[in-house]
């Protein structure tokens, strides 16, 4: 039963260092320009992205990734120098 509970602490761990990378709305950038980053630097198909796009627009932000922070910080860096507004959560 311990090793369980120990099995159980190590999954809670694991999903807690989970860090969600979050795109913000804009005025200046093009729904085009967004996709495209998304395709090249998240690495999302055509349609996740275009979603992830809409969402932006209608509701202000989109998380556009999770994972760990070092997989996410490179992306928000590449991002924001597209000028994109983006930071990890």
């Amino acid at each position: 039963m311990q090793t369980l509970e120990q099995n159980k602490t190590e999954v809670l761990e694991l999903l807690t260092e989970q860090k969600d990378l979050i795109v913000f709305n804009d005025d200046f950038n093009t729904f085009d320009h967004v996709i495209e980053s998304l395709i090249k630097v998240c690495k999302h198909e055509v349609e996740q992205a275009e979603q992830c796009a809409w969402i932006i627009h209608f509701n202000g932000k989109c998380q556009v990734k999770r994972g760990d922070y070092e997989k996410l910080e490179p992306m928000c860096t590449a991002l924001l120098e597209r000028g994109i507004s983006a930071e990890i959560r």
